[in-house]
């Protein structure tokens, strides 16, 4: 196992992410709050750039007692990656696919060490 440099732990942004290669590996490492994760940029849908895509709250759509829509609303605390080429979405916390909980993104852990984010790969 080895370590990969990211960034210092400020340069990356809240609700933001910086994307490293190594050799043949993208990684996305992306930052919620004070927490980091960092995920193989590589849909399991069909290999897209996932750590490139739009970083948004996952969508409910609000029902009334007959099951009828009133809109939707935003879910703070379930923060997504969209992937750019077919709109396919995880979650950032866990990787999974919030349709299918066994179609996960491939995942590292994340060291901050002396002010700075490194990747175990």
């Amino acid at each position: 196992m080895r370590e990969i440099y990211v960034a210092q732990a400020d340069e990356i942004a809240d609700r933001d992410r910086k994307v490293v290669i190594d050799d043949d590996l993208e990684i996305g490492v992306f930052r919620l709050g004070d927490e980091y994760y960092a995920w193989e940029s590589n849909c399991p849908h069909m290999g897209g750039p996932i750590c490139q895509g739009k970083i948004m709250n996952r969508v409910d759509e609000v029902l009334d007692e007959e099951r009828r829509s009133k809109g939707f609303r935003f879910v703070d605390e379930d923060v997504h990656v969209v992937c750019p080429w077919h709109g396919f979405e995880f979650n950032i916390r866990t990787g999974a696919h919030p349709g299918d909980a066994n179609t996960r993104l491939n995942g590292f852990e994340v060291e901050l060490r002396d002010g700075a984010v490194y990747v175990r790969v």
